[in-house]
């Protein structure tokens, strides 16, 4: 699996793969919100190439193991929304 620092993350998609819950208190500007129950039946939503993040890099990392299994291109984002909140990255929101 390969990640990038919420600074490496630059024309790519992100997709945050956290509950609706933790979604509603901040996220990624620009995010594409599938909560990682979701990915197997809204996989055709994911683009290829994506940065997918959750709350500190643990859901993101399995997501991104399973859509490598589908011949996807996908990085985890390490560290999560806490890092990218952290690293000064744009946001709606805050992170609790």
């Amino acid at each position: 699996m390969r990640e990038v620092t919420p600074a490496e993350v630059s024309d790519r998609a992100v997709v945050d793969v956290r509950e609706p819950h933790e979604w509603q208190l901040g996220h990624a500007d620009g995010a594409i919100h599938i909560p990682m129950s979701e990915i197997v039946e809204r996989l055709h939503e994911v683009p290829d190439g994506a940065a997918v993040i959750c709350r500190s890099g643990a859901r993101s990392g399995q997501v991104v193991a399973y859509l490598e299994q589908q011949g996807l291109d996908a990085v985890n984002v390490a560290g999560g929304t806490l890092a990218w909140a952290a690293a000064g990255r744009p946001m709606t929101g805050t992170v609790v």
